[in-house]
C-alpha cells in the first residue's frame, strides 16, 4: 500500500477526528498540525515497520448548514 485516505472532521466539543477510510484507525486531536502528528503516529502504531503507507491523505469534511 502506497496510500492511506483519512476522513478529518472537526469534532462537536472542538478539535478535529480523522478516521482512516480503508484501515482501523482513529486518532483525534485539538489543532489540524496536532492532527497531522497523531495521524503519523497511529499510522506508524498500526502497520508494522517498512510495510507503513509512503502517502498519507487527508480529505476534509467542512459541514456547514444554511438557511433555505
Amino acid at each position: 500500500m502506497t496510500e492511506l485516505l483519512f476522513e478529518v472532521r472537526e469534532a462537536e466539543e472542538g478539535g478535529y477526528t480523522a478516521r482512516a477510510l480503508s484501515d482501523s484507525i482513529y486518532t483525534e486531536a485539538d489543532t489540524l498540525d496536532g492532527l497531522k502528528e497523531a495521524i503519523r503516529d497511529a499510522v506508524r502504531c498500526h502497520f508494522d515497520p517498512g510495510t507503513e503507507p509512503r502517502i498519507l491523505r487527508l480529505i476534509i469534511v467542512r459541514e456547514e448548514t444554511i438557511a433555505a
